[in-house]
């Protein structure tokens, strides 16, 4: 059998695995939907576990492909350098997680390169990832959580780094957590779900987030500080001077709500201090900075879909009351820090950073020349501090970390990388081009020196669209690779997320969502026109929501694409708020349980727009069996529904990755995955043979 269906794989006639229909109809507003794939959602079920095997297999034969080996062997050869992270400084040291080049997970090092932590030993495979860590203001303890496969339920653990040894305190099954201590460093907050302390379903819905706090070493259980009643996601974060509780809640995934607490002196917290409000309605962002001068300055987009800068008087819950200190500008803020006394902003400029400097009052107190034309991202320091950190990069410059001094005004890399990469053969062009409606929207494009624009290069065309997440020029391994095999790599900055600010978001939310899909269609049909590629060259690419866009724009227009590559895609619009942490995203989607969202999320749902008598692109699915953020669940049934349809010999496949999750893999399986999906790309985009007999 395995040689019969490695010969009809390579004669291009693919045999699925049987996927069985079943009968399920749902009913939405006296209007009737199929769910022939619900058995799917029963991860655990045998007929599951079978499918997946089979479908694994089925992706692992076709991928044995002539140019998948070379591949990988240069991607492992482009990830091998060392690059570190932004560092956190505690108890007047600075402690960072860095990466010799093919560790499987970084590092946790206190400077100069002592090690705290390792990861890679917790679990030789690095199935057990290493997320959040917080070292103790005192620097004796270091607070961490793992999770199997990188799932979002995380276990906190607490080390000491004296003598570099576990406690036996583990606080189990927490997820959406923050890890704040107190500055007498005898414990700190973090978030759980209510009753997870006992049991946490995988794919389960979120309800009633909490926030408690840890007392280091106590016998006592922990103590419930916060808690609304409600299915709002909290965080809890105490001030680099250690008197104040910052407190949010967030019902969706971008605005919120701001409360705080006066913890009294810092060698005594006062874990009874009655939360005052800052900000009552989740109509905005509201992100504290710190206290100075008894007022509190928060960054916020209340009346400034941009963001500004303004300062509250504690105890005033009226916004009407606050003082703008850096206005709104036609240039959203991406980015904003307190430290010794100056504001740090940084802001997006056609998609690209510049960082300005600005005292208590507003007054323009300094620019950081960046060392290029970028991305600034994780702007990084205390109130207290008289330097702060942040990383640059580009479509061509590796990530690279930077420490800049505010009272000298200087700037110097921090452990700088070196990439095998040889960035001076490529150029970026920073492009826009008009959607459907006429909106102007920026493209990137990076390829050789001198693009060609013949219309025959293999191009990848890189969206995400929602979420207010902007997607700022950053270097990736996997686009180094496509670019040394020819290709061009193309990233167009699609409403929905923030690099135009909160009025760029809300024109690809809800109702409005085909305008991102419009976008991305748009940008095709630009490469296409101005010659950088064709439709037989290009392919799209994106994950999570950017899955989801993939798969909507393929199924719309199929005729512009010849792959698709959607990774870890919401792709079920009508049941995704049944699952984990998918009741959040209602805000930014909407809800079938809404008669007026329903229409809207039907018309574009990837598992409900496929249509028989077409010929899709050549399909790669790419998914975790541990993703509990946008669960497997998705790609399982959209994978099955395309596979029964495909009426042409174009590939539909699916790779689902064991104990990965939504955003973790390990660097050698990142590698793997990377490898075979830059594989898959190139052999569909290559010239077809009935192409090179015309």
């Amino acid at each position: 059998m395995g040689l019969l269906i490695g010969w009809l794989l390579l004669a291009g006639d693919l045999v699925y695995p049987l996927a069985h229909r079943g009968n399920v109809v749902d009913e939405y507003f006296g209007q009737k939907v199929a769910d022939p794939y619900r058995w799917m959602e029963d991860l655990d079920s045998p007929d599951v576990k079978r499918w997946v095997e089979q479908e694994n297999g089925t992706t692992a034969a076709y991928l044995m492909l002539s140019d998948r080996e070379p591949i990988r062997k240069r991607l492992t050869e482009l990830w091998n350098f060392a690059r570190t992270e932004v560092p956190e400084r505690e108890a007047g040291q600075l402690f960072y997680r860095r990466n010799s080049g093919l560790q499987k997970q970084s590092v946790l090092y206190r400077e100069p390169d002592v090690l705290v932590l390792d990861p890679n030993k917790l679990s030789p495979d690095g199935s057990v990832a290493i997320s959040q860590w917080k070292v103790s203001p005192d620097g004796r303890w270091l607070a961490y959580s793992s999770a199997p496969g990188g799932s979002d339920l995380r276990d906190l653990h607490l080390r000491a780094l004296k003598t570099g040894r576990d406690s036996a305190e583990v606080i189990s099954n927490v997820k959406f957590t923050s890890i704040s201590w107190t500055k007498d460093s005898k414990g700190f907050f973090y978030c759980r779900f209510k009753g997870s302390e006992r049991s946490a379903a995988f794919a389960g819905a979120n309800t009633f987030h909490q926030v408690w706090y840890h007392a280091v070493g106590a016998r006592r259980p922990d103590r419930l500080v916060f808690d609304r009643g409600e299915h709002d996601d909290l965080g809890a974060y105490v001030s680099d001077d250690g008197r104040w509780l910052y407190l949010t809640s967030a019902a969706g995934t971008t605005n919120n709500r701001l409360w705080i607490a006066d913890l009294g002196k810092p060698g005594r917290p006062d874990l009874s201090a009655a939360p005052q409000v800052v900000a009552a309605d989740e109509d905005a962002i509201h992100i504290p900075l710190g206290v100075a001068a008894g007022r509190l300055y928060l960054y916020t987009t209340h009346q400034a879909p941009n963001g500004r800068i303004v300062s509250a008087a504690i105890g005033d819950p009226d916004r009407e009351h606050w003082k703008t200190v850096v206005a709104e500008t036609k240039d959203p803020i991406s980015e904003a820090l307190l430290v010794r006394g100056r504001l740090v902003v940084a802001r997006l400029v056609d998609v690209q950073s510049q960082v300005q400097l600005f005292d208590l009052s507003g007054n323009r107190a300094g620019e950081v020349k960046l060392p290029d034309t970028g991305s600034v991202q994780g702007v990084n320091g205390k109130n207290g501090d008289t330097d702060f950190f942040f990383e640059f990069t580009s479509f061509l410059i590796p990530r690279t970390v930077f420490r800049y001094d505010v009272r000298a005004g200087r700037l110097e890399p921090f452990h700088p990388p070196t990439s095998p990469f040889d960035a001076s053969r490529y150029e970026t062009r920073a492009l826009f081009y008009p959607s459907k409606d006429g909106t102007r929207v920026p493209l990137f494009v990076t390829g050789p020196k001198r693009i060609p624009r013949n219309g025959s290069s293999p191009t990848i065309l890189y969206g995400y669209g929602g979420f207010f997440f902007p997607v700022q020029p950053s270097y990736a391994v996997s686009m180094a690779a496509w670019l040394e095999l020819g290709g061009l790599f193309a990233v167009a900055n699609l409403r929905g997320g923030s690099e135009y600010g909160e009025a760029w978001h809300r024109a690809g939310m809800r109702e409005k969502k085909q305008n991102v899909f419009d976008d991305f269609i748009a940008a095709a049909e630009f490469l296409e026109s101005e010659d950088y590629t064709s439709p037989r060259r290009l392919a799209i690419r994106g994950g999570s929501n950017g899955g989801l866009l993939v798969a909507a724009v393929m199924n719309q227009r199929p005729d512009l694409f010849a792959v698709a590559l959607p990774a870890v895609g919401v792709m079920d619009m009508l049941r995704f708020q049944k699952f984990t942490g998918g009741s959040h995203w209602v805000e930014e989607y909407g809800s079938s349980d809404d008669p007026a969202m329903f229409p809207t999320l039907l018309a574009y749902s990837p598992l409900h727009n496929i249509k028989r008598g077409v010929c899709y692109p050549a399909t790669l699915i790419t998914t975790a069996d541990r993703d509990d953020r946008v669960v497997p669940i998705h790609s399982f049934k959209y994978a099955a529904a395309l596979q029964e349809v495909q009426r042409c010999r174009r590939p539909v496949l699916i790779r689902i990755e064991k104990a990965g999750s939504h955003g973790y893999r390990p660097t050698d399986r990142i590698i793997e995955e990377t490898a075979d999906t830059l594989a898959f790309a190139l052999r569909n985009l290559k010239p077809l043979l009935e192409d090179l007999v015309r």
